[in-house]
């Protein structure tokens, strides 16, 4: 009997997720440019006793901290993308670190509100000069950060097509990538405390408006929550299988619908990495097709990397109703 190897039909589940990222590369780069500034700013605070440069050189050093879990989170996709214990890869560790990255911003724009309210309080005398020093040294490191990092991480859009948009990490354009939507989270944060702290600094030295320090500070930290929030939901909805966008299973009804008398009568679509998705389909149809021929009526941009189907033969190709 004619016998054929299984090989043809046996595929591994790494995705491309073992293949060494472009926005790893410029996530350890802002790590360090992170870590020298912050190892500058704590020396001259120690050296000339000044707790703004202190306490600003500790800031960045938990932002450097904040960063790391996003270079761990794409040594360990890389580390463990062929491991068989991962079902479909290691691609969700991107959506697990950005989660995470959300939680510390949330726990930082507290910070913020926390201190805003008790200066509101109790007021505290401010050096001004050396307090717009440090505010305006941040910003220039942040801008210098934001700009190696790029401005497709930050995006609020929930949509297939949003994110980090880029074309070498091995996926399709515009994919969202939560790992490093995170980091570039955590950067534009702290520049957004730098450039508000200057424009109140300068108002109290100025204009006599101390007030205006505290008040930033709540405000900055009412716009990382709201940054953090979309991060939180789209990453959540990764980790907890829900459905892909119904842009996404639209394109899929469509392309298989349009053959002969075929209805979809159950659908699942879920992500499984940065532009990556699973498909289970069941199909119903007078004529049903080998899996193959499903597979084939798919466009290829899609980004479906596995795909299950399921199909129900009927006696008659009346099925408009499902």
């Amino acid at each position: 009997m004619h016998t054929e190897s299984i090989e043809r039909w046996v595929h591994d589940h790494t995705f491309g997720q073992d293949r060494k990222k472009s926005a790893e590369h410029r996530t350890l780069i802002v790590i360090a440019i992170t870590l020298v500034t912050m190892a500058v700013e704590v020396a001259a605070g120690i050296s000339f006793g000044s707790m703004a440069l202190l306490a600003d050189g500790l800031h960045m050093g938990s932002h450097a901290s904040a960063l790391a879990i996003s270079a761990f989170a794409y040594y360990y996709t890389r580390r463990h993308a062929k491991d068989a214990r991962f079902n479909f890869g290691t691609g969700k560790v991107s959506s697990l670190a950005g989660f995470a990255g959300a939680v510390v911003l949330v726990l930082f724009a507290l910070v913020m509100a926390w201190e805003s309210v008790a200066r509101f309080i109790s007021p505290v005398t401010i050096g001004f000069d050396q307090a717009i020093f440090v505010a305006v040294l941040g910003l220039i490191v942040n801008g210098i950060c934001l700009r190696i990092l790029g401005g497709h991480g930050h995006s609020h859009g929930q949509s297939r097509r949003e994110g980090d948009g880029d074309d070498h990490d091995g996926h399709a354009h515009g994919h969202p990538d939560h790992n490093f939507r995170s980091a570039y989270l955590h950067v534009l944060a702290d520049a957004l405390t730098s450039l508000l702290a200057i424009f109140a600094l300068l108002a109290g030295k100025y204009l006599a408006q101390g007030w205006l320090d505290p008040f930033m500070g709540a405000v900055g930290a009412v716009l990382v929550v709201r940054w953090s929030w979309g991060l939180l939901h789209a990453s959540a909805r990764v980790l907890l299988d829900m459905q892909a966008p119904e842009e996404l299973r639209e394109e899929i009804r469509e392309a298989i619908e349009s053959e002969g008398d075929h209805r979809i009568s159950d659908m699942h679509v879920w992500s499984v990495g940065p532009g990556l998705y699973a498909a289970e389909i069941a199909v119903v149809s007078s004529q049903p097709l080998e899996t193959a021929g499903y597979y084939d009526l798919l466009p290829k941009n899609l980004g479906i990397v596995h795909i299950t189907v399921e199909t129900h033969p009927c006696a008659s190709p009346a099925l408009t109703a499902l």
